[in-house]
């Protein structure tokens, strides 16, 4: 019984923590800040292609079918959940830099000045795994310093067990959650500039795009595989567009002017 309770209490604890992590996630990555510029239609009309892009890839599988299976599916999804973000990372800086330039020069100051708040959510996203991997290293050199000293290996064995394993499952938690809030808001670039994210996002998708194309074209005809290839990238640079037409006409954001 008692290691019943033991066990359910852990459980509970984990589960807490995968919750607070996702909590954590979504107030540095989804939370707007001060000054952005929102339009509940822009977001309802990114969900609707993001579901639409599902079905169709869906469709197309079930009609054509997928080498490695299901399950290849799922894990180029995963990767794909992971990989987004670090290919912001390396273009985000240079499509930024262009941004800035572009805009007339007394604004980039003020632009420059909120760069602060892509960086806090990079420095998050960055920070906890290193942060991780830098504790483990550390405890695992103490754990060779102090070898044949049993009382300092139980404390560090008990430090592991107590502190270093459930941190470990709520930085994993956390990295999973904000991987998809951080490609999706880009990083919170809104906060720079509202017109930001939907730039980031049309050359965002072209590079993955790209990328994927390492992988070979999906199964089918060369048309469907053509549409395959194009639609994702068409659809998601049409639908940006479309919000920076929107941000332009309701909201009075420009670029320029």
């Amino acid at each position: 019984m008692a290691l019943r309770q033991l066990l359910a209490f852990g459980g509970s604890t984990w589960l807490g923590g995968v919750r607070h992590a996702r909590r954590h996630a979504n107030s540095i990555f989804a939370t707007a800040g001060p000054g952005r510029t929102t339009d509940p239609s822009i977001g309802r009309v990114q969900t609707a292609r993001a579901v639409v892009g599902a079905l169709t890839t869906f469709g197309l599988i079930s009609v054509y079918g997928v080498d490695g299976g299901w399950s290849e599916v799922f894990e180029d999804g995963l990767t794909k959940l992971f990989v987004a973000p670090l290919v912001l990372l390396l273009v985000g800086p240079l499509v930024i830099a262009g941004f800035i330039w572009y805009v007339p020069p007394q604004h980039r100051p003020v632009l420059r000045s909120r760069l602060r708040y892509p960086l806090k959510a990079i420095g998050w996203y960055l920070g906890i795994p290193l942060g991780t991997i830098a504790g483990y290293a550390i405890v695992t050199l103490l754990l060779k310093a102090t070898q044949g000293i049993f009382a300092a290996q139980a404390v560090i064995s008990l430090f592991v067990l107590v502190v270093a394993l459930p941190f470990t499952i709520w930085a994993a938690a956390f990295l999973f959650f904000s991987s998809g809030a951080a490609a999706r808001y880009a990083f919170n670039t809104a906060d720079v500039h509202a017109a930001l994210p939907a730039v980031l996002t049309a050359v965002l998708v072209w590079v993955l795009n790209i990328v994927q194309l390492g992988d070979g074209l999906p199964n089918g005809p060369l048309a469907v595989q053509i549409a395959a290839f194009l639609g994702g990238p068409l659809s998601v640079t049409a639908v940006s567009v479309w919000e920076l037409h929107v941000l332009r006409t309701r909201h009075n954001v420009r670029v320029r002017g």
